[in-house]
């Protein structure tokens, strides 16, 4: 049978920072600032220039980014450059990692099960080809 017992860092709750950074990872805007962030630095305006939105808007989806912690921006003069934060990234890349390790590990004993449910009524198929037929009286 299987165990359904939960790990206890199974089941423990991601901390508010994660929770932030998925936060801001669900938006589509702010997710392509990422990718493009993932590239280099950029400043506001080169992040701006895709997106069909005005620069106030993009500079409030800068500051959700900032907030979550996954992106870093630095004013020289009169440019602001913004650069990703690799280490929250790498963050919520570990949580997904052990949430994706978990559910393999799950599905791999549910395959076992469901191969030795298989084995176990081949067998039994075999076991009655081979008895001897009962003739009725």
């Amino acid at each position: 049978m299987l165990n359904h017992s939960v790990s206890p860092a199974a089941s423990s709750r991601p901390g508010p920072l994660l929770d932030l950074v998925f936060q801001a990872l669900a938006d589509p805007a702010r997710r392509s600032m990422v990718e493009r962030l993932s590239r280099g630095p950029a400043s506001v305006s080169e992040l701006a220039q895709p997106l069909a939105m005005s620069l106030p808007a993009v500079i409030q989806h800068l500051q959700v980014l900032e907030s979550s912690g996954l992106v870093r921006s630095e004013k020289v003069g009169r440019v602001r450059t913004c650069t990703i934060e690799k280490a929250a990234l790498g963050n919520a890349e570990q949580w997904i990692a052990g949430r994706r390790a978990n559910w393999e590990h799950k599905l791999d004993l549910l395959g076992d099960f469901l191969a030795e449910q298989e084995r176990e009524e081949q067998a039994g198929k075999r076991q009655a080809a081979t008895r001897p037929k009962k003739h009725k009286a």
